[in-house]
């Protein structure tokens, strides 16, 4: 039994590397943007759009692709999203102009959008119901760990070469991942065709609709400080590239630690517990960015609560989704991922829409507490629901069984 097990853990590595490759991208470019802004001679808040092209065209595409590309061999669509992204990224850094980086991002969206939710599909289908949770965990274990270290070394290679390099970096790592798929993962069998409007339909269970748009509202004002990361924290960084790259390390090792921990908090004491816990953590550190973003020592404190309590909150959220309705958890989830690139599309307007409207850059942590509070207002109506329908459902069910428990572990 160990020789397989050892087998199935890497093959679910190796797709986290291609999760890893697809963080950094989307992550990396909110630290780079006075540069970006610089040499394609934009300001600030219009080089962001950047990030808006990706996040929200990932968004868009990913149900799209996951619906029409159902019937492609899976490993075949694993190695040509990653060609995609690779090209999309070599794309943007050496476009020539603004609107023809915008365009590669989109390219480089769509390769993302190939890539993750296939590779969620396979871990599931290769990992079986005992070893779900430990396969998910480590492919979106991929994703944290790109803000850990894709994320500040992307940063920091633009401070000894330019935006360009970091670009040329994240097409790399994605070469490094569309090998590694090329070799270590088998042929894997098609899961069955699923129309779009079936991909969509989870969203008709207002249980499920108030969950996704927990996250959509929570992570727009969680990742609306990190759009603009290099100028709030300026004050403390004195403007360094390299100061802010380690700056990031910070906030991504405790990403990565939030994210590792969160899956025991949450079977321990559920998931309303940890949603809300991080999330009041989070607000009490956007609160007091003003102050903290103007000394390191207390910069790099924020950094860390706000990496460990932002990751901390996708684990029980996607809990909470998989245990509302069991049956359609895969594509609860995959709406998750979508709902979460949406809201961090959302963020860069939001800042330069709060910019424009005379809130200074330094106390813009203030209004994005505000927007994760009115998340959590929703995530909690959320909850409240689904305690009332798991409720009904004991009321209905004879003498406890099976599946009124399964749905008291959604309730928690």
């Amino acid at each position: 039994m160990e020789k397989p097990d050892k087998g199935l853990t890497w093959r679910f590595v190796t797709l986290a590397i291609g999760m890893f490759a697809i963080g950094t991208d989307s992550f990396v470019v909110a630290g780079i943007l006075p540069s970006v802004a610089k040499d394609l001679d934009v300001d600030v808040p219009t080089s962001a759009e950047l990030i808006t092209a990706y996040a929200l065209s990932y968004a868009i595409l990913s149900p799209v692709v996951a619906a029409v590309a159902a019937r492609v061999p899976r490993r075949l669509l694993l190695i040509g999203g990653l060609l995609v992204f690779i090209a999309g990224n070599i794309g943007t850094g050496l476009a020539s102009g603004f609107e023809v980086a915008l365009g590669f991002r989109v390219m480089a969206a769509l390769g993302g959008a190939m890539f993750t939710p296939t590779a969620a599909g396979v871990v599931v289908a290769l990992a079986g119901p005992e070893r779900r949770g430990t396969a998910l965990s480590i492919l979106f274990g991929g994703l944290s760990a790109a803000t850990a270290l894709g994320s500040p070394i992307g940063t920091a290679i633009s401070g000894f070469t330019d935006w360009r390099g970091t670009m040329i970096f994240v097409a790399a790592v994605g070469l490094v991942a569309a090998i590694a798929v090329s070799v270590a993962l088998p042929s894997v069998p098609s899961p069955p065709a699923v129309t779009l409007k079936q991909r969509l339909s989870p969203v008709t269970d207002l249980r499920i609709a108030l969950t996704l748009l927990l996250v959509l509202v929570g992570y727009s004002g969680l990742f609306v400080l990190y759009t603009y990361v290099s100028q709030i924290f300026a004050p403390a960084t004195d403007g360094n590239g390299r100061t802010l790259a380690w700056l990031l390390f910070a906030w991504g090792i405790a990403a990565v630690v939030g994210n590792m921990t969160a899956g025991r908090l949450t079977d321990k004491y559920g998931n309303r517990v940890v949603i809300n816990t991080a999330g009041v953590i989070a607000v009490a550190v956007f609160a007091t960015t003003p102050w903290s973003s103007r000394h390191l020592a207390t910069a790099f404190v924020a950094a860390m609560l706000w990496g460990a309590c932002g990751w901390a909150m996708l684990v029980p959220i996607q809990h909470r989704l998989a245990g509302v309705n069991p049956a359609v958890a895969q594509m609860s989830i995959s709406l998750s991922s979508s709902a979460n690139y949406v809201g961090v599309s959302l963020a860069p307007v939001v800042g330069s829409f709060l910019l424009d409207h005379d809130v200074e850059m330094r106390y813009l942590g203030v209004p994005s507490a505000a927007i994760v509070v009115a998340g959590l207002l929703i995530g909690e109506a959320g909850h409240l629901l689904i305690r009332r329908k798991q409720r009904q459902a004991e009321a209905e069910a004879d003498g406890g069984d099976t599946p009124a428990e399964g749905r008291a572990i959604a309730a928690r």
